[in-house]
């Protein structure tokens, strides 16, 4: 098989692109005043490929196709348009929105990224994943995460590098963080509607280039992240890359002609009448059953691996990847990773849901895949609101059996428990606002989640009553003691443990600015502390438990096991439960109790 993208061998540059329906391509290189030398490519099956002499590391190249332009037909050559290589390692700029990149025979060489050919590297070598089943997960938004870090000196704000400073580290450490998950790192487009409303994509969700870092987050390229990566590894801490493979940012049919569309259309999913299929929400869907389109998915996920040696992957809209069109849970990609003697024993987290028919799939990944677990946070959330009796809080406490079945030992929870995460409320917000305010983002507030199972202790937003403050602080400090008591995997998002607001938005991927910059000035080191302390009591839990025999008691009171009328009692607040209890009294404890009113349980010893 033809390797694809620009690679240097034996002193020479090797070029091939998949273009199967194209009738001519081209090689474009730039030099340093950006003036374009074309040359033809020859074709080889569906593979276009030149070989140029000598060692080009480090020149910018792109590609121009020649064939049909008709779009009704899912064709969109174009020669005036320049493309950038699926396979791009590396950009020299970021792709920016605009209307000619949709038009056609109007040039966009000015608009367009240039990619790099990359210096020829030996893969590292590749340590074991750091996360293991059942720890701590920190997301993060790069740029977010760090603006306004007075620590982090200003110029290295807002990039991957800062993630290293030692202000970060220590933070990290004090949470007992045993993965950061990064928010998109690869580059992408803003959507079409944003700069019009003078906004940006500050989350990244629309990539166009699936492997090439962007310029902006990564201005080092693969090598910032790779040192990145090795000095969160001296800390203990492992990296996990968030991935879009749903959809690119060249959209619906209005959409630009950037990479794929002008190479090879057939990577997105079509109905029976060439229509785009719209799984996502943004307008086009990659098409899992093609399997060019399966290559290029695990070519990027083994160029993290071996450029950056980053532990693993979290799948944006995960199912899309086992769509042909309908999912299927054995779809070839699960397989085919499987069988990948580099990504075999990566982390694979999958957000288990689309916006497809049959598009929620909460359980239905492999065994080996861990999935976020929207059940959990919903459920936790109505208990302490006072809408969720505790039947559903100790099924999501105890792994969410229902979901993903029994756990043992051999058979670690896949569940990753979440309160909030990038899209939502923050964790705070939870507690501040019984609606959402998202005006900021140009739809008339129309955008995010309608519910969210958030409630404001009778003031919508900020409030000085000092008893909303102290309502809304323990609510939050139970939910994260929920969170951190519970089976699985666990995920907090940056800043909500220190109560992080984002003013009510519940939808902020296009707030680039103090609205979805993580604000450090205004801490509560109380609510960080409380988190720091339970994230030490479930690392010496987890030892426990693997210590003692598995043993669950759920008492009503006074050690008296939860009846059925217990469990179905819709007024019943509390829930106390003992595990791995061992001769001599040595066991864990837990009480639940959102009623103010005082309670009082009693045990005996096993």
């Amino acid at each position: 098989m033809t390797r694809l993208g620009a690679q240097v061998q034996g002193g020479a540059t090797r070029f091939a692109v998949r273009a199967p329906r194209a009738e001519q391509v081209w090689l474009c290189l730039f030099d340093d005043t950006g003036a374009e030398t074309r040359r033809e490519m020859h074709r080889e099956g569906e593979v276009w490929t030149l070989e140029c002499p000598g060692d080009l590391s480090g020149a910018l190249y792109g590609y121009r196709a020649q064939g049909t332009w008709a779009p009704e037909d899912g064709l969109w050559f174009d020669p005036a348009k320049l493309l950038v290589d699926p396979y791009a390692v590396e950009l020299d700029r970021r792709f920016v929105q605009d209307p000619a990149l949709a038009r056609s025979g109007e040039d966009t060489a000015h608009l367009v990224p240039r990619a790099r050919v990359p210096v020829p590297y030996d893969p590292m070598v590749v340590e074991p994943a750091l996360l293991r089943p059942g720890g701590l997960v920190y997301e993060i938004n790069v740029r977010a995460f760090t603006m306004c870090h007075p620590k982090v000196p200003e110029a290295m704000r807002g990039t991957v590098a800062a993630l290293a400073h030692p202000a970060v580290l220590a933070h990290l450490r004090k949470l007992g963080v045993g993965a950061v998950e990064l928010m998109p790192i690869v580059a992408w487009i803003d959507e079409r509607h944003l700069p019009p409303l003078g906004l940006v994509n500050a989350w990244g969700y629309n990539p166009v280039a699936m492997m090439a870092l962007d310029p902006g987050l990564c201005p080092g390229g693969v090598a910032e992240l790779r040192a990145t990566v090795a000095t969160l590894r001296e800390h203990g801490i492992g990296v996990v890359l968030d991935l879009v493979f749903n959809h690119s940012g060249e959209s619906d049919r209005e959409g630009g002609v950037l990479s794929l569309r002008g190479l090879d259309n057939a990577a997105y999913a079509h109905a029976g009448d060439g229509s785009l299929i719209n799984d996502t929400g943004c307008g086009n869907t990659l098409d899992f059953a093609n399997p060019a389109v399966r290559a290029l998915t695990c070519a990027a996920l083994r160029h993290f691996v071996e450029q950056a040696g980053v532990d693993g992957f979290r799948f944006d809209l995960a199912p899309v990847l086992a769509r042909g069109p309908g999912f299927a849970a054995d779809a070839p990609i699960f397989a085919e990773i499987a069988a990948d003697p580099v990504l075999a024993d990566r982390i694979l987290i999958a957000e288990p849901w689309d916006i497809g028919p049959g598009g929620y799939q909460l359980g239905q990944f492999p065994e080996n895949w861990l999935e976020w677990n929207d059940r959990f946070r919903d459920d936790v959330r109505r208990f302490w609101k006072g809408e969720a009796g505790v039947g559903e809080l100790a099924t999501r406490l105890a792994g969410s059996s229902d979901v993903f079945g029994e756990s043992s030992p051999q058979r670690p929870c896949r569940s990753v428990n979440f309160l909030a995460a990038h899209d939502g409320f923050t964790l705070a917000d939870t507690v501040s606002y019984a609606q959402r305010h998202n005006a900021a983002n140009g739809e008339n507030n129309r955008d995010g989640h309608g519910e969210n199972h958030s409630w404001n202790h009778g003031a919508e937003g900020p409030s000085a009553d000092p008893a909303i403050q102290a309502a809304r602080r323990r609510d939050l400090k139970a939910m994260l003691a929920t969170l951190f008591a519970s089976t699985g995997t666990i995920m907090l998002t940056a800043g909500d443990e220190f109560g992080r607001s984002q003013r009510g938005n519940n939808n902020a991927y296009c707030q680039d600015n103090p609205i979805g910059w993580v604000d450090w000035s205004t801490r509560d080191l109380d609510l960080e502390d409380h988190v720091a302390r339970l994230s030490s009591l479930r690392r010496e839990a987890q030892a426990l438990l693997a210590a003692l025999p598995q043993e669950t008691r759920w008492l009503a009171g006074s050690d008296q096991p939860m009846t059925v009328a217990d469990w179905e009692d819709p007024a019943r607040a509390a829930l106390h439960l003992v595990r791995a209890q061992a001769p001599g009294g040595r066991a864990l404890h837990l009480t639940l109790d959102r009623d103010a009113r005082e309670v009082s349980f009693a045990w005996k010893d096993a």
